[in-house]
């Protein structure tokens, strides 16, 4: 697992209490996660104790996305057995991705983000090799126990209650994503994510993921000057304009805020939460440069399809 920054921790986390060996690999939570040191992990483990490879997608905590097809590609390099699992949750519907292509072999996701849903549905899809890895695993079982599902999924059944208005709702929010146009829709987040990192560079302040082959397209993470508190710029933006931004999480508490683009998502949405951004800043005493709003505008005028 790599520390690519508060829900890979949080993943490791989860792993550890089930009584698992995690090789937490440490970053400046900037970055994601690196192929090169995949291989070299592989390649040292002769033995294959390492069961699997456990990456986060799109780091909803620092807008920073991991590329996966890389991180497969070394593992096929290195030769090794282990599963790739990857957490999909604040990328799916939101940016390319491709379960079976690129040789994922457990993905999780879920409702609430990229599927413009309330929180409640747990997706996960699997490979056959990780199907035939549950049925000789040795600890307890219950989430990651796919078979009863699979066995009343034939016969169009649950194993247990299922959530049916949510059903109903990914039904409606897939034919949303079909009449769009996957590739629409990634083009749309794409091009919300760009003129979202223009105001923050007009604003004179800095994104936090570093490498720009990593910029999120669900959503931007941006640091503080320094000395100043995020916390209390958000704090000043939720009550002057009721709007509510993401905080820093973990490492990055009261360091950055978070600015989030996906989903059901439109320019009139992105121009007023810029703004209300921009007039936070303002009150809140924070140097910045007031071109922000305006040079996300100019990109999207530009860009209107």
């Amino acid at each position: 697992m790599f520390e690519t920054g508060h829900f890979a921790t949080l993943w490791r986390n989860m792993a550890v209490a089930l009584g698992l060996e995690v090789d937490f690999v440490p970053t400046d939570w900037r970055h994601g996660v690196d192929p090169e040191v995949v291989e070299q992990k592989l390649v040292e483990d002769k033995g294959h104790r390492i069961k699997s490879v456990m990456a986060v997608h799109n780091e909803t905590s620092t807008g920073v996305t991991s590329k996966i097809p890389p991180v497969r590609a070394a593992m096929d390099r290195a030769g090794h057995p282990a599963l790739l699992m990857v957490d999909t949750i604040s990328s799916l519907a939101s940016i390319d991705y491709r379960h079976q292509e690129w040789g994922v072999d457990v993905t999780v996701g879920c409702s609430q983000k990229g599927l413009m849903l309330p929180p409640g549905l747990g997706l996960n899809a699997i490979s056959e090799k990780a199907l035939q890895a549950s049925k000789s695993a040795k600890l307890p079982q219950s989430f990651w126990d796919w078979e009863a599902m699979l066995t009343a999924n034939k016969i169009g059944f649950f194993p247990y209650t299922p959530a049916t208005n949510l059903l109903y709702g990914l039904q409606e929010a897939i034919h949303m994503l079909e009449e769009e146009g996957l590739p629409n829709v990634f083009a749309r987040h794409d091009r919300h994510a760009e003129a979202t990192r223009r105001a923050v560079q007009a604003w004179g302040l800095e994104v936090l993921c570093a490498d720009p082959q990593e910029y999120s397209s669900s959503l931007t993470a941006v640091m503080m000057p320094e000395g100043y508190d995020a916390d209390a710029l958000l704090d000043t933006i939720l009550k002057k304009f009721d709007m509510c931004l993401g905080i820093g999480l973990g490492k990055v508490k009261g360091k950055i805020f978070r600015i989030g683009h996906l989903g059901h998502f439109n320019d009139l949405m992105l121009a007023g939460t810029l703004s209300g951004i921009e007039m936070g800043l303002s009150l809140a005493g924070i140097p910045f440069s007031k071109a922000g709003t305006a040079a996300a505008l100019e990109y999207l005028a530009d860009t209107l399809g």
